[in-house]
This record gives C-alpha cells, sequence and structure tokens, in this order.
C-alpha cells in the first residue's frame, strides 16, 4: 500500500460524514445545570472567541481565517442558527450551529463543548438540543461531517445519536499553528512540523 507524504507545513485528515434521514423517536431530555441560548446575528468577534474556545484542541480554524465579509454573509442569514451553550454563571461553554439554507436539510455544522466540559456527558444533552431543533417539519435530513483530527470519541458518539457514516474523504491544508490563527501550542497530541526550526 502507498504512503503520500504531505509537507511539513500541512496536515492530513480523513473526513467522516454522516446522515440522519429519519426523526429519532422523542427521548426524556438529559439532565444538565447547562443552558442553550439562540445568538441573533452573533457579533464576529464574540463568535470567533466562541470558535476558538471550543475549537482549538481540535484545530478548528475555518471562522477564524474566513474573510469578513464571508462570515457575515453566513451569520446573518436568517437559515443559519447560532446557539451558545452557558453555564450557571453565564459564561459560554459550547456551540451549536445549524444550517438550513439547503431545501429540505440540515447541516450541523459545528457541535461542541469547552475541554473543561468534555467527557462530562453533556455531549448527550447537547446532541438531544441539535435534534430537537433540526428536526423541522419540512426537513427530510439532518447531516453533519467529523475527522480525524477530532475527538477520538466523536464519531462513536455521532453514531450511537443515530447517525450513520456514508462517505469518506482525504483534506489536506495548512498546518494553521504555523499560518498564525492558532495558538502553537493548540492541540499538542498533534504534532507540529516546523521545517524552519528543524534546519
Amino acid at each position: 500500500m502507498a504512503l503520500t507524504p504531505v509537507p511539513d507545513d500541512h496536515l492530513a485528515t480523513v473526513v467522516t460524514t454522516l446522515e440522519m434521514t429519519e426523526r429519532p423517536r422523542p427521548a426524556p431530555m438529559p439532565t444538565s445545570p447547562l443552558q442553550l441560548i439562540r445568538w441573533q446575528r452573533p457579533d464576529s468577534e464574540k463568535y470567533r472567541t466562541l470558535f476558538r474556545r471550543v475549537g482549538s484542541p481540535w484545530l478548528w480554524f475555518s471562522r477564524l481565517v474566513m474573510e469578513e465579509a464571508r462570515l457575515r454573509a453566513i451569520l446573518d442569514d436568517d437559515a443559519v442558527e447560532v446557539h451558545a451553550v452557558i453555564d450557571r454563571d453565564r459564561i459560554e461553554i459550547g456551540m451549536l450551529e445549524l444550517d438550513f439554507r439547503e431545501a429540505g436539510q440540515c447541516e450541523l455544522s459545528f457541535v461542541g463543548l469547552v475541554p473543561e466540559w468534555t467527557g462530562k456527558g453533556q455531549g448527550r444533552w447537547l446532541m438531544h438540543h441539535a435534534l430537537a431543533l433540526g428536526w423541522r417539519t419540512d426537513i427530510e435530513r439532518l447531516w453533519l461531517h467529523t475527522c480525524t483530527l477530532d475527538h477520538p470519541g466523536a464519531l462513536g458518539f455521532y453514531r450511537r445519536s443515530g447517525f450513520t457514516a456514508y462517505k469518506r474523504t482525504l483534506e489536506t491544508f495548512a498546518d494553521p499553528r504555523l499560518i498564525g490563527a492558532l495558538p502553537r501550542d493548540a492541540a499538542p497530541q498533534i504534532p507540529c512540523f516546523d521545517s524552519a526550526k528543524r534546519r
């Protein structure tokens, strides 16, 4: 089997796309000390700050390098819903973004909690909200994608939540830590090859 080299300043990941084509059976809402609040057309910097806090351990960077006009076109679109997860002190500790721009479909664009809340059972609570908000009368399909840079339990969690994996793709991109989109110490579990330092 052949190995494909990846430039030192790039990363490669396997992206798995999953879908749900039937509304799940009603289930009790898991208990949680958290709340989900809708952010109507959030301020760009406020949005990016939460995006960074939730996603930097997994090298989420797409919205951090996106041009402002393109980001505003998403955040100002009535068919895109951004929700923040807040704790008892009303501090934002997670996010849920739903994209209804394609007729009959809902993409769970971003779902996650900050590292301090990961692994505490609150992901089930957040996914319960995601499914309740995503499955509307005119929706026939919910979908999302995850990748091998994500939390190791992400793919299994999505499958247990009722999603079925149906496609895999390979993605390569410039390491966001080397282009300044994320700090150098972000996602220490993923090696950062700085060829300039190795000379």
